[in-house]
């Protein structure tokens, strides 16, 4: 609440100088002929004005001056409308710094619209570990627990550093690291990482790597690195100012003592023939139309809900070649689903779906749920007379005088349970009563309504598409499949998503799609990296150089087509404007332009390039 108090208390601080320059600048067009006659009350009025928008461009000026550079965009800017001023040609310079200020206001509102906290990375970090020290257990930073001490980690706790299970079993949320939906249980003797959620179960860990080298550690830093490490396009504007306003300034200033001098003639006439050539040449229809341009595919994403954090992720979006997308809640919706029912050995699909679910109706697990949902029986009730939990396997229950069996294949091995059906594709629960097999259920992560979509499209586009993914090669390979993926790389921890987005990056400009905490890493690593917001992570948004605030991947394709677009605008503008102005400053030179001329090439290329740019919008 604070922070959106005061970016309002900021917009109005922005706001007052562009509505009182608007007002200042309008009353002296209105009034033009009664201010002419008082020349005193004319220049207060758009001196007023000109100060009022331009104290901003001014004063960059003057401080860039005085840190060594000299020519670029606010130094033009400033001589340029100065020139305009000295010529009489107020409203002119006025109209200029107003337009300006009013371009960079809009922009650096929609960039403000698109930040997010990175509060969610933050609570990533575990705040403290449990540690066992002979019988009594201490609360200590993380960062003071060494390798082979014992960690107690309780139900709801965060397991703050890696290690392994030496004693008590439990449900781990691995969401955090993997990004995918599937709980894991484990028991003694199994791995754990630092940033998984215990569940269930409370746990004794012995530590393997201090917490600088723990996984928590390494997503976070790998974060840091990628931000720092991703550059920065320079804005076209700066870069052609470098070179355009010193020829400029030179040209114009030659032009006032070079003549007069050479030809023994007055001063006066080349004198304004070289405040003619300046203000031709002043860039504002660049200044405004690529600003303008930019902030005008930003509003628009903004419109499609995409948030753009910036012009340079524009131009670089337009620029790709390889579109990667993490699987589960980017091109899946993160919901596990029923999909196939098979019967075997007299057993019905209902029956199949009715004794999984007695079997899994006191359970939390995402795929128990799935299961519930499926059953088409109104109300599963049972009177369970046993019920075992069977680490990495599943479980077997007595209920209704029935033993049911439902579980993964070792599961089948262990039990005995003869079945034809081994290796099946996907998430699979085989259920087996009284000792007979009765089939199997294949579940799930549902596919994005338009998932399928976004890849026909990207493809259309030109662009290579690829799916990084943490869940299993099986899994994985279906959803490729049936969304014709270009490739897939499966089993990634955060870092393996790294690695792979470097090597693409390699042979192309690399746009990564995800949603979650450990997505972060790949997101900033990326030439853009785009967070499917909507339900994913504030640490993604953060990091990421687009959002998408209503999780359609397709989303990826549009903001790509209007990056492309507006590009073609940029260039169009950029095109026009030059030409338009070289030919006026030939002119000019050769005093064939008068003022008329230089106001048509100053601000009605700029009007022009104005509305070229906000064709986007359409």
């Amino acid at each position: 609440m604070h922070k959106q108090r005061d970016n309002r208390k900021n917009a109005v601080k922005e706001l007052i100088p562009i509505i009182t320059s608007s007002a200042l600048f309008i009353l002296g067009i209105v009034f033009g002929e009664p201010l002419h006659r008082t020349p005193t009350l004319e220049y207060g009025v758009f001196i007023t004005a000109y100060l009022v928008a331009g104290w901003k461009v001014i004063w960059n000026a003057v401080k860039n001056i005085k840190s060594g550079t000299i020519f670029d965009e606010y130094s033009l800017m400033t001589i340029a409308t100065a020139g305009a001023i000295a010529i009489h040609k107020m409203p002119e310079a006025v109209g200029v710094m107003l337009f300006f200020r009013i371009g960079e206001f809009f922009q650096d509102l929609a960039v403000d619209r698109s930040r997010r906290s990175i509060k969610s990375l933050l609570e990533m970090r575990p705040p403290f570990a449990n540690l066992k020290i002979d019988e009594r257990v201490e609360r200590v930073k993380p960062e003071q627990v060494k390798a082979g001490d014992l960690i107690i980690v309780k139900p709801g706790e965060r397991i703050p550093l890696d290690g392994v299970v030496i004693e008590g079993s439990s449900i781990v949320d691995t969401s955090a690291l993997t990004g995918e939906s599937r709980p894991r249980n484990v028991g003694a003797g199994d791995e754990v990482l630092s940033g998984m959620v215990d569940v269930s179960g409370l746990l004794t860990v012995r530590v393997t790597k201090p917490f600088s080298e723990s996984t928590v550690s390494k997503i976070l830093e790998l974060v840091e690195k990628a931000g720092i490490r991703k550059a920065k396009a320079e804005k076209l504007i700066t870069r052609f100012a470098r070179y355009y306003t010193p020829a400029v300034i030179v040209l114009s200033a030659s032009m006032a003592v070079i003549p007069p001098v050479l030809l023994a003639e007055p001063f006066s006439p080349w004198i304004y023939r070289a405040l003619v050539l300046l203000v031709i040449s002043c860039p504002c229809a660049l200044v405004l139309s690529i600003p303008l341009s930019y902030f005008a595919g930003i509003g628009k994403a903004a419109k499609e809900g995409i948030l753009v954090k910036g012009a340079n992720f524009i131009d670089a979006l337009s620029k790709a070649g390889v579109v990667a997308f993490d699987k589960t809640g980017t091109l899946t919706k993160g919901s596990f689903k029923v999909v196939g029912v098979i019967a075997k050995n007299g057993f019905n699909e209902d029956d199949v779906l009715k004794f999984a679910a007695l079997a899994e109706m006191h359970s939390n697990h995402p795929i128990a749920k799935s299961i519930l949902e499926a059953c088409r029986v109104s109300s599963i009730d049972g009177s369970v007379e046993s019920h075992e939990e069977i680490a990495g396997m599943g479980v077997k229950v007595k209920v209704n005088g029935d033993t049911i069996i439902a579980g993964n294949d070792a599961l089948m091995h262990a039990e005995e349970i003869e079945h034809d059906t081994c290796r099946v594709e996907g998430t699979v629960v085989h259920v087996a009563v009284n000792g007979v097999y009765a089939g199997y259920i294949i579940i799930s992560d549902e596919i994005k309504d338009d998932a399928k979509k976004v890849v026909e499209e990207l493809k259309m586009l030109g662009c290579r598409v690829i799916m990084l993914t943490g869940d299993s090669r099986g899994v994985a390979e279906i959803v490729a499949r049936k969304l014709g993926l270009d490739e897939f790389h499966a089993e990634l921890m955060p870092e393996g998503k790294v690695k792979i987005v470097e090597k693409l990056e390699s042979e192309s400009t690399v746009v990564f799609a995800g949603d979650g905490i450990n997505d972060a890493p790949a997101i900033a690593r990326a030439d853009v990296g785009v967070a499917m917001s909507g339900l994913g992570s504030d640490a993604a948004i953060e990091v990421a150089d687009v959002a998408i605030m209503d999780d359609m991947p397709s989303k990826v394709a549009k903001v790509i087509k209007l990056s492309r677009r507006t590009q073609r605008i940029v260039w169009q503008n950029i095109a026009f404007a030059l030409s338009v102005k070289g030919l006026f400053i030939i002119l000019g030179s050769f005093g064939l332009a008068t003022m008329w001329e230089a106001v048509f090439a100053d601000v009605g290329v700029s009007l022009i390039a104005v509305f070229n740019a906000m064709r986007i919008l359409r």
